[in-house]
């Protein structure tokens, strides 16, 4: 029997819910009600409901398991309506015992005396050696003056940094520096990075930095700028040419008002016309051909006797579209549930952020290994704790049993559950890089494979 991981996110916490995604829709391909049995024998009935592509009544789960978000539940089907779901606890690193340094000789370091709008004092003088700030507790540490420490990896060196006359002013005046406030994280940077109470290590930090940039900035494909630009003005048209172009569909003019979106993957194929307004539901080619109805309209309207595409959910589908690679496939069970509203968009929303965190964590293992010379030994406990509470034991095992096969060989598997780092990473990543180029100079894109053509464009006035 074949199990399946799914990851636990806030809206399922908060609902009592799971998300039937596009890979759990084979095991979960009937609604009604079904029976989940937990790791401790406990019955739990659901109700499956494939049309919101929903499982409602998880709460008591969630609840006995303890479970939070980015832990992972293993379900395997065990009879028809019968589930064996296991919870994983994404594990939390044990916090780190602070260092006792000996006291140090005073030092000599420039003090800023007295500060004026137009002139600033700074003199030589000794000052006690304090405590490291990588050995002081998270909540004792002041936050950076306008004169702060600058640190990198390795050695520590001290880069002064000059504050503008009005805030040395201000700083004088008051006497102190204002802690910062605190720092509100996206949902692509709390799965991606490590949010613990303990120090970490400046290394560390530099590598989770670098692994959130990583995510989001990943190169996103672009419509033609004439289409671009109609779609920025907020014309129907060019927006729906846009998404097209971003999710591989091919966009067709019926006339007298009504679009097609043409999804062209043989026996998997299908097509959505699109109304562009009340008026276009009598011309002809609304009935021409069998397919999926929706009517173009604003989110507090609700036309009768046809599903709706708001336009502010188109708008909010290409954003999503422009971040992560959305296809047809992904999007047919919205299509088929009939309204496609704002709703449903908090829905991809949703798939569009499991892609992107799961991304940023690929990223923050890489940068974690790339501490580690090449043909080392890897301890996974050690990894994992160097990792924290960013990445759970799943998630981490099947991101090495990703790097120990092609294109990556970057991991040997070895007895005990630990691996060999047969490249370094910085290497790895170059190799991969030229590999990448070399592929992409052989590629040909074949005639008439671009989601809409010149023609097309022209024919829906989007022509600059």
């Amino acid at each position: 029997m074949k199990s399946m991981r799914y990851i636990v996110t806030r809206p399922c916490l908060q609902e009592g819910s799971l998300s039937i995604l596009k890979y759990l829709q084979p095991t979960f391909n009937q609604s009604g009600p079904a029976v989940f049995v937990d790791d401790k024998g406990d019955e739990h009935n659901v109700q499956v409901d494939t049309e919101r592509a929903r499982i409602w009544g998880l709460g008591g789960l969630y609840h006995a398991q303890h479970l939070g978000v980015n832990d992972v539940l293993t379900i395997t089907n065990l009879a028809p309506a019968r589930y064996q779901v296991e919870a994983i606890v994404k594990p939390y690193a044990p916090p780190a015992s602070p260092r006792r340094e000996p006291n140090k000789a005073p030092e000599t370091r420039r003090v800023v005396v007295s500060s004026t709008p137009h002139v600033r004092e700074v003199r030589m003088q000794e000052v006690p050696q304090v405590q490291s700030a990588q050995t002081q507790p998270a909540e004792a540490r002041p936050a950076a003056p306008a004169e702060a420490s600058e640190i990198s990896t390795g050695d520590v060196r001290v880069t002064e940094v000059r504050a503008s006359a009005a805030e040395a002013a201000a700083q004088t005046q008051v006497g102190r520096v204002q802690p910062r406030p605190p720092v509100e994280r996206t949902q692509a940077e709390r799965g991606s990075v490590p949010v613990s109470g303990q120090p970490v290590s400046s290394a560390g930090s530099a590598a989770t930095a670098q692994a959130v940039a990583a995510g989001p900035s990943a190169p996103t494909p672009r419509a033609a700028p004439e289409v671009r630009r109609g779609a920025e003005a907020g014309q129907p048209a060019a927006q729906l040419a846009e998404l097209a172009h971003l999710t591989g569909y091919r966009l067709d003019d019926l006339g007298g008002g009504v679009l097609r979106l043409k999804a062209e993957l043989g026996a998997h194929g299908y097509a959505v016309l699109v109304a562009l307004d009340e008026q276009a539901r009598t011309s002809p080619a609304w009935n021409e051909e069998p397919g999926y109805r929706v009517m173009l309209c604003s989110e507090g309207e609700d036309p009768q006797g046809v599903s709706r595409l708001t336009h502010e959910a188109l708008e909010a589908l290409i954003e999503h579209a422009r971040l992560s690679p959305l296809s047809p496939v992904d999007l047919r069970g919205y299509w088929k549930a009939g309204h496609v509203d704002m709703e449903s968009a908090a829905s991809i929303a949703e798939l569009v952020s499991a892609y992107l965190a799961q991304r940023g964590i690929f990223s923050f293992v890489l940068l974690t290994l790339a501490q580690q010379p090449a043909h080392s030994i890897i301890s996974v406990p050690r990894l994992a704790e160097k990792l924290g509470s960013g990445v759970n034991y799943a998630e981490l095992g099947s991101i090495l049993e990703t790097l120990t096969r092609a294109p990556f060989l970057a991991l040997t598997p070895l007895p005990g559950g630990q691996f060999l780092l047969r490249v370094g990473v910085a290497d790895l990543l170059t190799d991969l890089a030229e590999y990448a180029d070399g592929v992409r100079r052989r590629v040909r894109t074949p005639a008439g494979s671009r989601p809409e053509t010149t023609a097309q464009r022209e024919g829906l006035g989007l022509r600059a």
